[in-house]
């Protein structure tokens, strides 16, 4: 009898609408919320022109570095996570457990130049989320991956994308990796034809549930202070929060 009553039931034309009106009400106040970033750093230097990436009214970013981060569950601090480290190995099982519940919760995750480097020896990171892997050491015969400072880069976009929404080829002084380990799994989003840089320069992560991005641009100020660097990498945060 109560199917059958709730099957006969018809809210009214104007409850609907209000339902609709209060649902987009609250879809576009969590729109217009700062998405909170939490930057991770430790392990490599780099140039205080980083920090210009978040200079974007769009974004709250607190920084947690090295041996701070991921010593408490953060899932509820931050709606994406910016990696900017170089911690080839994190051994204390509680931290790669509240970093595996973040990702897991479907959080966003942009991992940044040298960041590709963390986490060497754990495959799930490398396999199932970032999608890739720079090779400190040969490994099953694949030899070293190698660097190379102050390249000149032609960038193409190869992937219409949020991430890369506004963003047409351009150009920078780089430093470039050559040989690294990508998953053929990813959905590669920049290019360059740099012959000391491997072919894919930006990418979709792999992970069911995250967002996750990595871009390989970015050792110093010459990409930090360049427009078409800071439109991506903010794309990407704004895309890997669901925004």
């Amino acid at each position: 009898m109560l199917g059958a009553a709730l099957l006969l039931f018809k809210p009214p034309r104007r409850t609907i609408l209000g339902w609709i009106g209060m649902l987009l009400a609250i879809a576009a106040a969590h729109a217009e919320q700062p998405v909170k970033v939490l930057i991770v750093t430790g392990g490599h230097d780099h140039e205080p022109s980083f920090y210009s990436l978040f200079d974007d009214q769009r974004f709250i970013a607190n920084v947690n570095p090295h041996p701070e981060a991921f010593m408490k569950d953060f899932r509820d601090r931050a709606d994406v996570l910016v990696l900017y480290d170089l911690i080839p190995e994190m051994p204390e099982e509680a931290k790669r457990a509240n970093l595996r519940a973040f990702v897991e919760a479907g959080k966003g995750v942009v991992v940044l130049h040298h960041a590709i480097i963390d986490h060497n020896n754990w495959s799930w990171w490398y396999e199932e989320v970032v999608g890739g892997r720079y090779l400190l050491k040969p490994d099953g015969g694949i030899p070293a991956s190698t660097y190379k400072h102050d390249e000149h880069m032609r960038v193409k976009v190869t992937k219409k994308h949020p991430v890369t929404d506004g963003v047409t080829d351009f150009e920078v002084d780089d430093e470039t990796y050559k040989g690294m380990w990508i998953s053929p799994k990813v959905q590669v989003l920049l290019t360059t034809d740099n012959p000391t840089s491997d072919a894919p320069l930006a990418w979709l992560g792999l992970h069911p549930k995250a967002r996750v991005v990595y871009i390989q641009l970015g050792h110093g100020s010459a990409a930090h202070r360049n427009p078409s660097y800071q439109r991506l990498v903010r794309n990407a945060m704004v895309w890997a929060a669901g925004r």
